[in-house]
């Protein structure tokens, strides 16, 4: 019934029919260095300079030299699997200064896992019925109206269901005996409950609370704040500010919840996680993401941000009519520099909108930001005359690329 039972018998019918059976794998075997093909080029995907953001459209963030390295000497060698997720979670625990932590198929699986550690908590066999059967079970889970958006499917997919309230007085209203979380998401532009509020009432019915704080570093000490102000889960992307695997996540918080999200997770196969596995790879790169991370400072991110967008700016100053300014965005997500360069499109006759496609069609393709040629949206104070460039992705030497290719889309329309 269980074919893994068979793993060895498996294992050898299969290399024998490689004509491998029987044979000691040497050292030559085992460690033949990468081709180094390109397949972008092979399978003829266009790359892309990302002057937009950490966007999962757009492959979020590329690891640090040192996160590639661990991740390539990862790969080398099989390890236990639970071994390695202990280990990884203690020791993240105790850098990022909370009880209990894993390494999530990113920021989604690390909300669908937090509900389903909410559900389960005290409660193992309740794990193979999520999400068909969640008869006997609390699931509902209290949030802001304000706070509704699409990522909450990953807390429906355990079964739950929300209620929504606006007031601090509905909050507290709200609890009944099938509550069994709340969900605040944290880069929320609207809403009148605070985080305090919200981790107060919760805790005063007994109930936790978790906070989606995907995209919310840097400040590099959110990633304690949240877990110190009393919220019982945070969940983060890995492949964003901290620029770890893009398919990797931090699920941080109390050690009960986070053992019981360990139990819903993958490799245990009768579990809402099972397809939210998470490789040797994946985990030590989160990791290593982390290490390089904390070894940064906020000064020094927002510096150099700022140092690429001048270089920007500078290559664009004659342009006619046009005006730059370095805005950090007035939310908790994404709060990096970002440049608005604006000009009078009825004086260089071309839309930023229209500039966007140029760019992105272009050779090398180029992204801006998607609040370009927009009203005022994601904590960014645009317009229709704005072309937004989201800098802290560009690697060395890339901001003047940009510059150049703006400058020359833009001198064909005066």
């Amino acid at each position: 019934m269980d074919t893994r039972r068979n793993f060895l018998g498996w294992a050898n019918a299969a290399l024998a029919g490689v004509g491998l059976g029987g044979r000691r794998l040497n050292a030559e075997d085992a460690h033949q260095p990468a081709a180094g093909e390109d397949y972008y080029e092979k399978l003829g995907v266009t790359k892309i300079i990302n002057a937009a953001g950490t966007y999962t459209a757009l492959t979020a963030s590329i690891m640090p030299p040192s996160v590639q390295a661990a991740v390539a000497r990862a790969a080398k060698h099989p390890v236990r699997l639970h071994d390695l997720q202990q280990a990884a979670g203690e020791y993240l625990a105790r850098q990022l200064k909370c009880e209990g932590a894993m390494v999530t198929a990113g920021a989604a699986s690390a909300l669908t896992l937090a509900t389903a550690a909410a559900m389960t908590l005290g409660n193992r066999t309740a794990i193979h019925n999520i999400p068909t059967d969640v008869t006997g079970m609390k699931n509902e889970v209290i949030a802001q109206k304000a706070h509704r958006y699409e990522y909450d499917h990953a807390i429906r997919n355990c079964g739950a269901k929300f209620v929504e309230v606006v007031t601090l007085a509905e909050y507290e209203a709200a609890f009944t005996e099938r509550t069994v979380m709340t969900n605040f998401f944290n880069a929320a532009e609207e809403g009148e409950i605070s985080r305090e509020d919200w981790v107060r009432v919760a805790h005063s019915h007994s109930v936790p609370c978790l906070n989606d704080a995907a995209a919310d570093v840097p400040p590099i000490s959110n990633l304690w704040n949240y877990t110190k102000m009393g919220f019982d889960l945070v969940a983060f992307s890995g492949g964003k500010g901290m620029r770890g695997p893009q398919n990797a996540g931090l699920l941080l918080g109390r050690k009960d919840l986070i053992d019981a999200a360990t139990r819903n997770n993958s490799p245990n196969s009768d579990a809402v996680g099972r397809g939210m596995k998470v490789s040797k790879e994946q985990i030590v790169g989160m990791v290593a993401a982390v290490d390089w991370f904390l070894g940064q400072t906020d000064a020094g991110l927002e510096a150099e941000f700022r140092k690429r967008a001048d270089k920007i700016a500078a290559q664009l100053k004659n342009i006619p009519t046009m005006t730059s300014s370095v805005v950090i965005p007035n939310t908790a997500a994404n709060a990096i520099p970002h440049l608005l360069l604006r000009y009078d499109t009825a004086r260089i006759k071309i839309k930023p909108v229209d500039v966007m496609a140029e760019l992105r069609k272009g050779t090398p393709s180029i992204e801006l930001n998607p609040q370009t040629g927009k009203k005022p949206g994601a904590g960014l104070p645009s317009d229709e005359s704005t072309i937004v460039v989201g800098v802290w992705m560009l690697e060395p030497g890339e901001e003047l690329i940009v510059a150049r290719r703006i400058k020359e889309i833009l001198e064909k329309a005066v």
